[in-house]
């Protein structure tokens, strides 16, 4: 269990962090909180030559709103930051619950946003409720940045969209529209710190009747290798009056779009049934909350 040699930088500006980035190639990684990544070079599973520590980049932390644009996170922003921000829990509460059931509160003080979506666990609690709210990350490089839907950065089971030389900065949340509400939860075979055998997350809007679902977005964690955004329960709900029958078929949808695979936490058919359950309670929530904005 023990580290292999590596050089370590600690670069102090974005233009550091991204010019050792460019230089190291594939021979380096990065830490931010280091939380997944140490496990993995203790295990050998990964053998850097370097390892870029970005923690001194203060342009690569914290959480900023403006009203009517919405939210930027620093992709270097502790997890308990996110968990304990009165703007995440005020206008993205879904995020604000994920963060909270992130591993320990040791954990959490050290894990980062960034981190969560880079590592690209197909149960990573935060990309769920990021992408139901349509988040976009900024990636940057010596080059420039360009921006991308979290869904088409995350590929599959540990894969990301980053190229050689660039790295993840930034999240941008757009500002909640008016009646809306997110509500995120998961299912796990213990009430315990644990990988979730299944994970949720639901941002509904309604119509000004307040009974009418003008948009919504439910995306599945842990039931695919990459965050599943349901196609069939939009279908369903949008621009219809929300009502119990609707949210059962939306539920059965929902668990049949689900892709999951037998694993030590669960198996396919159970992740199936429970992913049916949490869109049923998460649907009710967000309806509720959204009709109280």
């Amino acid at each position: 269990m023990y580290l292999n040699n590596f050089e370590y930088f600690a670069p102090e500006t974005p233009g550091e962090a991204l010019d050792l980035v460019a230089r190291m190639g594939n021979k380096a990684k990065v830490l931010a909180g280091g939380t997944d990544l140490l496990i993995m070079m203790k295990e050998k599973m990964i053998q850097p030559e370097y390892l870029i520590d970005i923690n001194n980049v203060k342009e690569f932390k914290g959480i900023s709103y403006e009203p009517g644009k919405g939210a930027v996170i620093g992709a270097a922003t502790k997890i308990s930051e996110v968990e304990h921000s009165p703007v995440i829990r005020d206008k993205y509460f879904a995020l604000h619950q994920a963060a909270g059931e992130l591993g320990s509160a040791q954990v959490r003080a050290m894990a980062t946003i960034g981190g969560n979506s880079c590592h690209a666990s197909p149960a990573a609690e935060t990309p769920t409720p990021l992408v139901a709210f349509g988040a976009k990350i900024v990636i940057s490089s010596v080059s420039g940045d360009r921006e991308l839907p979290l869904e088409e950065f995350i590929l599959g089971n540990r894969k990301n969209a980053l190229a050689e030389g660039e790295l993840l900065t930034q999240f941008i949340l757009p500002e909640p529209a008016p009646k809306s509400a997110s509500r995120y939860w998961y299912i796990g075979l213990r009430d315990a710190m644990e990988i979730d055998a299944v994970n949720m997350a639901v941002n509904m809007v309604l119509e000004n009747d307040g009974r009418t679902v003008k948009d919504l977005r439910l995306v599945m964690g842990s039931v695919s290798p990459r965050p599943l955004v349901s196609v069939e329960v939009p279908g369903i709900l949008v621009g219809k009056e929300f009502n119990s029958e609707l949210v059962e078929k939306a539920a059965q949808a929902a668990a049949g779009e689900a892709k999951p695979i037998s694993d030590i936490r669960a198996s396919a058919e159970y992740r199936r049934e429970v992913t049916a359950v949490l869109a049923r309670r998460l649907l009710q929530q967000a309806f509720d909350a959204a009709r109280e904005v």
